[in-house]
């Protein structure tokens, strides 16, 4: 499967994936102990939503475009303003034209004691990452294969934190590189949170390579999806997001947010939403 990303900013999986990692960094922030998230591929930062490839693609109207400014309904709109908030402050004007990536999400999220390590090998990429992420102390921008960042980077010193894990799955076997390298990660960081974000299009190979995840007994790993019920051919069908070490909070709170957000993605549409254990301590 191919994702370049411009084509598909702000589209449904973005939203859910940046709205659950927003409740995973909240998490994170409840303690004043210093933490530390490492971005795998962390792409280039922001989208330009009416640039081209954003333009050609449009996925993002019927995304962040049905959520943005919608009047949530208790509790799901205090679940969502921590994300809702750095997409305004983004767009002062009121205009949705900005939409962030996780670095940019995250980096509004840190508090001074807090760092985050972005990575990202393509070029083009890492040069606006680079750019959209300069004069701040608390972030540093590597141009490193995500794969190698993460046998480089973990365990941070503070022995807090996260690892998201969100490759562009261009290649026909990228989940399940991307299940070996969770497993590998939480071998060498037992307590650190991971996250994967992957796609949903075929089932199977989804349902396949993360039989493999849960053969490798991660603590406490929560699986959250969302997709849609009728079947869309070769199109994404879903979103999906792998916790391991997940906060003890998560599962409640996307039993909230999901429902909402199909609804405004979906309005006339069944969803299918998947809540569950992997593995448990």
């Amino acid at each position: 499967m191919n994702y370049r990303h411009g084509f598909h900013a702000g589209n449904f999986a973005d939203v859910v994936k940046h709205a659950l990692l927003a409740r995973v960094v909240m998490h994170l922030r409840k303690k004043e102990a210093a933490f530390r998230v490492i971005d795998t591929h962390a792409g280039s930062g922001r989208t330009d939503l009416a640039g081209e490839e954003a333009r050609r693609g449009g996925e993002w109207q019927a995304g962040i475009g049905r959520v943005w400014q919608r009047p949530f309904a208790a509790p799901a709109a205090a679940l969502l303003e921590p994300y809702l908030s750095v997409i305004a402050d983004l767009n002062p004007t009121g205009t949705l034209t900005i939409y962030p990536g996780s670095p940019i999400l995250i980096r509004h999220w840190l508090r001074p004691q807090d760092r985050l390590i972005a990575c990202e090998l393509e070029h083009n990429a890492a040069r606006a990452l680079a750019r959209n992420l300069r004069g701040d102390k608390r972030v540093k921008m590597i141009p490193i294969d995500g794969w190698t960042a993460l046998n480089a980077y973990i365990p941070p010193r503070e022995n807090r934190g996260l690892v998201l894990i969100d490759p562009p799955y261009e290649q026909e076997h990228e989940l399940q590189r991307a299940v070996d390298a969770v497993c590998a990660a939480h071998r060498k960081w037992p307590g650190g949170t991971v996250l994967l974000w992957y796609p949903i299009k075929d089932r199977r190979q989804v349902a396949r390579s993360l039989a493999s995840l849960t053969a490798c007994k991660p603590a406490n790993s929560l699986r959250i999806e969302l997709s849609r019920a009728a079947q869309s051919g070769d199109r994404l069908r879903g979103t999906g997001l792998v916790a391991v070490n997940a906060p003890w909070t998560l599962a409640d709170e996307a039993q909230i947010l999901l429902p909402a957000l199909a609804h405004a993605f979906w309005p006339d549409e069944r969803s299918e939403i998947r809540i569950d254990a992997l593995a448990r301590a």
